[in-house]
């Protein structure tokens, strides 16, 4: 008989652990060529490893040469706590991944690699316990949750941008950039920080440095609005361009241009400009701690203000002038006046024209003619005749 392989990989559900501290991890039912069937427990941590491994081994597969050339799934990485809500909300993620796994060419799904990962081990057959500790809780996925795919999230299919210039990360949480390194974007914040993945780093980074690989990314960019949001500064800025707005906290101002860099153009009074977003808050929200805690960081870097750009791309990104920018509001501001004037105006002059209307007699209605003798006589009761006789 041939060496081993996997057939099939099913994930069962997981298991809520209490030693030696509280983890989970996840049931798999393994079913190899010689048709036995074994259960394997695996931290997602481990999984996470071994995927990383996996792409080391085929860089041409994981799509590090030519994104295009990529089949090996995408797994996002582990959060800095997993609980069990994002254990959960895990499990559709992982059965896709393990169902494409199984199905790659049989170079990489038959690998030594993959068969020693989900190889029975020791542990599997007997988890370490302590019997002063309880038992483990298992929570097994819906048999139906195939049929019915809203019972658990779909895979989540990571974006990859491609660094366009060097950067040198600011702050622990940051990651250091080289341009052209590929990362994938595990979360976009709408402030300019991208929560990013590349190998076994992880990290924020400026939206600024980032771009698509397949073009430039105005796409995911909202048109101009220039009627406005109404937003509330929550922490003063003193501008260092010319295009910038210097605020104080407490100002109203109305957001007319959402970017993907983190810098809003903004509109106080008739005047425009670039502001943070991480500074602004929603007029009418609620402030929460973390927006708090996101307003001490420093603002991110501005696209424009990114010196010795290497972009792929020959074609630019579609900008537009402050001076656009400001022409266009005035313009909005002056419609919206005039629209105001005009709509008073018509309903003075319906006025007017109704005041004269209002002021002529009404017409009264006719006096019918007296009735005959006779007709009173033949048409009338005899108490009505009487009176009249």
């Amino acid at each position: 008989m041939g060496d081993a392989f996997i057939r099939h990989i099913e994930l069962l559900g997981y298991e809520k652990r209490f030693f030696p501290s509280q983890h989970y991890v996840y049931m798999f039912l393994v079913k190899w060529n010689d048709l036995s069937e074994k259960v394997v427990y695996r931290r997602f941590t481990e999984i996470y490893e071994f995927h990383k491994a996996l792409k080391e081994m085929f860089p041409i597969e994981s799509g590090d040469i030519n994104i295009e050339n990529r089949i090996i799934p995408h797994l996002p990485a582990p959060k800095w706590f997993d609980g069990q809500r994002s254990t959960q909300n895990r499990q559709g993620t992982l059965a896709e991944y393990c169902y494409t796994l199984v199905n790659l060419p049989h170079k990489i799904s038959r690998c030594l690699h993959v068969v020693n990962f989900f190889k029975v081990r020791h542990d599997d057959m007997n988890p370490v316990t302590d019997s002063q500790i309880k038992k483990p809780e298992v929570f097994l996925l819906p048999k139906d949750s195939k049929k019915n795919p809203t019972d658990i999230t779909g895979p989540i299919v990571l974006q990859t941008y491609r660094a366009i210039a060097d950067y040198e990360k600011s702050s622990t949480s940051d990651m250091a950039l080289k341009a052209g390194d590929m990362v994938d974007v595990v979360e976009k914040s709408e402030n300019g920080w991208w929560f990013c993945q590349l190998k076994n780093k992880r990290g924020w980074v400026p939206a600024a440095y980032l771009e698509p690989l397949d073009g430039p990314d105005e796409s995911e960019e909202q048109e101009p609005n220039y009627a406005g949001e109404a937003y509330v500064v929550q922490k003063s800025y003193t501008a260092v361009e010319e295009d910038e707005l210097t605020l104080k906290e407490g100002d109203t101002i109305e957001v007319i241009h959402k970017l993907l860099d983190g810098w809003w153009v903004i509109r106080k009074d008739e005047t425009t400009g670039y502001y943070p977003s991480m500074y602004l808050q929603k007029a009418g929200e609620v402030n929460t701690s973390v927006k708090s805690e996101l307003r001490n960081r420093g603002a991110p870097p501005r696209r424009s203000t990114i010196r010795n750009v290497k972009s792929i791309h020959k074609q630019g990104r579609k900008q537009i002038s402050q001076e656009t920018y400001r022409r266009n509001s005035k313009k909005y501001i002056q419609n919206q006046r005039k629209l105001r004037g005009n709509s008073q105006n018509k309903a003075n002059v319906i006025i007017e024209k109704n005041e004269p209307e209002d002021n002529k007699p009404k017409a009264q209605p006719a006096v019918p003619p007296r009735p005959s003798k006779d007709l009173i006589l033949n048409r009338c009761t005899e108490s009505t005749w009487r009176k009249i006789l």
